[in-house]
């Protein structure tokens, strides 16, 4: 007998012996897939070319964001990405750039950290911009540990919401004048965890990490809510969204964060097996995109969508007397530190 014949034996032997063993492995395995495949969601069908469009994304440097710059720069629109990290920054417009063939992509430096940033990048936007067809608020932030902006706000609630709140505000002459333009906001599923503490929105009394995340992105919608509102009539479409569970960066600044003794197991549990059941950073794109080309979504204007269609978040979420009073304290905090209403 030769080698391969005793081989070929062999196997059979050992899948013949082993063969209850062999069929779990393989219809777990392909289950996996399946659910896998399942929880990658929606996909947006949108062919929109974006040619003579100009296009902002905050927080575009890396995840979900870059994903979504990548595909607008694909349909021919001047893509903007306003970051923070002007070096990852530049490197990913570089990255768009070779990657798409369409050599209209810059970079703009934010901070939503700094209420002056965001003052100087809508300067330095409205100084050399004639447009802005959709504004992306992307950017996001997940905090284990207490810690505060430039301005003294939680961190969380000040970049997340905050920080977007001011610069959507000073952005809105432009994005109205380029009508019918769009607004689109990223919240997250975690919204449901989260109640608006007026009474102590920087946590300052009782801070728990994932609760004021929470909080920051039931902010997200309300603002949304409240905004739409306010935009009635003027040809601006204001939506909201859930991207999914996605593998991105805040995944791995979430274990950094954690003390030492969670760290290993986390990253563990994280690498060895939910990362694999997660949205690629293309498929958590899809949402943003939908939201931001199909032409359906100008009927659902302060609507909140997940997996590329209208979900209907909580009852807190729709809550429009706590929108509207979640607007004039955030324009208080604002005006507390500048002396200056925001438009």
């Amino acid at each position: 007998m030769d080698q391969f014949q005793k081989y070929s034996v062999d196997v059979n032997d050992f899948l013949y012996t082993h063969r209850v063993s062999v069929a779990v492995t393989i219809t777990t395995a392909c289950a996996l897939f399946a659910l896998r495949r399942y929880l990658q969601g929606g996909v947006c069908r949108s062919t929109v070319k974006l040619h003579n469009r100009t296009v902002l994304i905050t927080g575009a440097n890396t995840g979900i964001g870059r994903e979504t710059a990548r595909d607008l720069a694909i349909r021919g629109a001047r893509v903007i990405l306003a970051c923070r990290d002007m070096k990852r920054a530049q490197e990913a417009a570089d990255d768009i750039k070779r990657s798409t063939g369409n050599l209209n992509v810059v970079v703009y430096k934010l901070d939503l950290a700094s209420l002056e940033s965001v003052r100087d990048c809508v300067k330095e936007v409205l100084q050399n911009e004639d447009r802005l067809d959709i504004l992306i608020n992307n950017a996001g932030v997940v905090m284990m540990i207490y810690c505060k902006t430039k301005d003294g706000f939680e961190m969380q609630l000040g970049t997340n919401h905050l920080g977007h709140f001011l610069f959507t505000n000073l952005l809105l002459d432009l994005v109205k004048k380029s009508a019918p333009s769009r607004i689109i906001n990223v919240s997250s599923r975690a919204h449901m965890n989260g109640r608006i503490n007026l009474e102590d929105l920087n946590g300052e009394q009782t801070y728990r990490p994932f609760y004021a995340y929470a909080q920051s992105k039931l902010a997200n919608i309300l603002f949304t809510r409240e905004l739409d509102r306010r935009l009635k009539g003027t040809g601006v479409t204001v939506v909201s969204l859930h991207p999914g569970g996605v593998v991105s960066d805040l995944g791995m600044n979430i274990s950094r964060e954690l003390p030492i003794y969670f760290r290993l197991p986390v990253l563990i549990l994280y690498h060895g097996l939910i990362r694999h059941l997660m949205k690629t950073t293309t498929a958590g794109a899809q949402t943003t995109l939908h939201c931001a080309l199909a032409p359906e979504v100008e009927q659902q204007s302060g609507k909140y969508f997940s997996d590329c269609a209208v979900l209907e978040p909580t009852a807190l979420a729709q809550d429009d007397a706590m929108a509207s009073k979640l607007w004039s304290v955030s324009e208080k905090m604002y005006i507390d530190c500048f002396e200056t209403s925001v438009p």
